[in-house]
This record gives C-alpha cells, structure tokens and sequence, in this order.
C-alpha cells in the first residue's frame, strides 16, 4: 500500500491494472481499495490547496522527529533495511 500511495502521488498517470490487481492480491477487496485511493487522494489534495496558499504549520505544531530516522523508519516499513 505504501509502494501504491507513493506512485499515486508521484505518477499518478503511470498506475496501472496490475498495481489494483496486487493491491487484492494482498487482501484488499473493492471497498478498500477505493478507500484507499481516497484518502491518498485526499491528503494529496489539501496539501496542494495549503502550500499553494502559503499556509504553514505553526510553530507548536512542526512535527519535531528527526527526518533521516523518519526515512530510516519508512525504508524498515517498506522492506529495504
């Protein structure tokens, strides 16, 4: 699914059958595959309305984890550490 959310939001015109296929393959049915494809949908949305507005987090609300463990941590999810 992270493999899928990235593609879908990198190349969204390069997807295709074979990754909804796989995407079933791995237990999703129907239901869920539009879900997902909403929600990463969605959030790539409302980022683009935020920053093409200039908005930006406060302050408070800048996520403080450092970003090469987050890195790290999303390469253990996706199996390449």
């Amino acid at each position: 699914m992270i493999e899928f959310a990235r593609r879908l939001t990198k190349a969204p015109d390069d997807i295709r059958k074979q990754e909804v296929e796989n995407l079933r393959g791995e237990g999703l049915d129907d239901t869920a595959i539009v879900d997902l494809v909403a929600v990463i949908s969605y959030f790539n949305f409302i980022n683009r309305v935020a920053l093409g507005l200039g908005v930006r987090l406060d302050e408070g609300l800048v996520p403080r984890a450092d970003p090469g463990e987050l890195k790290k941590e999303m390469e253990r999810l996706d199996g390449k550490a």
